[in-house]
């Protein structure tokens, strides 16, 4: 059976990008590498787990959602948008595709079904997790280097207390989500 496992990384962040993968696996992957991408000891050992899963897979494709678009649908249809995108990047005839957490995007041309907490035991999952992850701590770096100050290489846009404080000192940057809280009142 041709599986399409997809994950997102990003929905929770103040900035930047939800990135999602799309991934089918070969029956001979070897999924003891594999896990949540949030499960990994370090990013080295996830790089590793995403370079195997690059040339392995047989099929994958890695698809975005940026800040204005999530600003202008929610942050729900914007991944479920991304999820979408990842998707039809994948030229594979599939048979099912299952998706991280309890929605799936409209429009998918196999059967769909969403599984909670399946980049915990679904290995197409868990690679798409690993290719988000990866692909999204990537574009935190890179914008790290464009809008110096708010520390994206370090929390990757999360809403650390760092960050709180960029935002207070600097203001929101342009890949600042603005329909989220970007302001927050002492102590909270």
């Amino acid at each position: 059976m041709v599986i399409c496992g997809i994950d997102e990384a990003g929905r929770g962040p103040l900035a930047g990008p939800v990135v999602a993968a799309a991934v089918v696996l070969p029956e001979d992957f070897p999924r003891g590498i594999l896990a949540d991408s949030k499960a990994f000891s370090s990013s080295r050992r996830r790089e590793e787990a995403e370079r195997l899963i690059r040339q392995k897979a047989l099929a994958f494709h890695i698809a975005e959602a940026p800040a204005g678009e999530i600003d202008r649908l929610n942050i729900l249809q914007a991944t479920l948008a991304a999820m979408r995108r990842a998707l039809e990047g994948i030229a594979v005839p599939l048979e099912e595709v299952l998706i991280d957490g309890n929605k799936c995007p409209g429009g998918c041309a196999a059967a769909c079904r969403a599984v909670v907490k399946g980049d915990t035991f679904v290995p197409e999952i868990m690679a798409a997790s690993i290719l988000a992850k990866t692909q999204r701590d990537r574009i935190m770096a890179a914008f790290a280097l464009q809008y110096p100050g708010y520390g994206f290489e370090r929390h990757k846009g999360y809403p650390t207390a760092a960050h709180w404080e960029a935002i207070l000192k600097l203001g929101p940057c342009p890949i600042h989500r603005k329909s989220f809280r970007l302001y927050r009142e002492p102590g909270k």
